[in-house]
């Protein structure tokens, strides 16, 4: 049998330097390298204690186990979408097309309703938390979806088209306290291209 897979960092689909002026080097850098990284760290740990556990035949705390394993695996895929749904200041931000867009005005009447929605979602997430649009299969609907820590309030099955990271860790250094600047300035790079495509993937599934 193949040897066990863990998680491992992604890389970031851009340099550091290139959301900037909306997202600062020294901030990207710190999210991505640090905070995202303990994510994975912690996924991959959690999966090394159950093993051994299992190897020593001994009994462990499945309820907190699973608990804090979600927290992290949520943490990691949330992020890896997250660095992935923007891109570099110039060649970000507007405002959808294709189906998306359509989508988007039919649901909501038109793209800014949409942005304000979600603005007002990802600035009134409890704590620490997400933003994300999404898209149901079955109603064939984008619905906009709000994710506290990283792994609660999320809709079971639903494709994530676009997320924005709320926790403090994402623009601390960059706006302090300041969340609703924090996401005015998500709109100047947000990678519409990647959110149609996944759109396209939600379709084909």
């Amino acid at each position: 049998m193949d040897a066990k897979k863990f998680y491992t960092l992604p890389d970031l689909p851009y340099g550091a330097n290139e959301l900037e002026p909306y997202i600062s080097e020294a901030q990207l850098a710190l999210h991505h390298d640090k905070h995202h990284m303990a994510y994975v760290k912690g996924a991959n740990a959690v999966f090394e204690a159950m093993e051994k556990a299992r190897a020593d035949e001994r009994d462990f705390d499945v309820k907190a186990t699973l608990k804090e394993l979600s927290f992290h695996i949520g943490g990691h895929l949330l992020h890896s979408l997250f660095w992935a749904n923007m891109a570099p200041a110039g060649k970000g931000g507007g405002a959808p097309k294709g189906r998306l867009a359509e989508a988007l005005d039919e649901e909501f009447g038109s793209f800014e309703r949409f942005r304000k929605e979600f603005s007002k979602a990802a600035a009134s997430v409890e704590g620490s938390g997400w933003a994300a649009l999404t898209f149901c299969r079955m109603t064939e609907r984008p619905i906009i979806m709000q994710v506290e820590k990283h792994n609660t309030n999320v809709y079971p099955m639903f494709g994530i088209l676009l997320v924005l990271d709320l926790w403090e860790h994402a623009y601390y250094l960059d706006y302090r306290n300041e969340r609703p600047k924090f996401v005015e300035a998500f709109w100047n790079i947000v990678n519409w291209e990647e959110a149609e495509r996944r759109l396209d993937n939600v379709l084909r599934a």
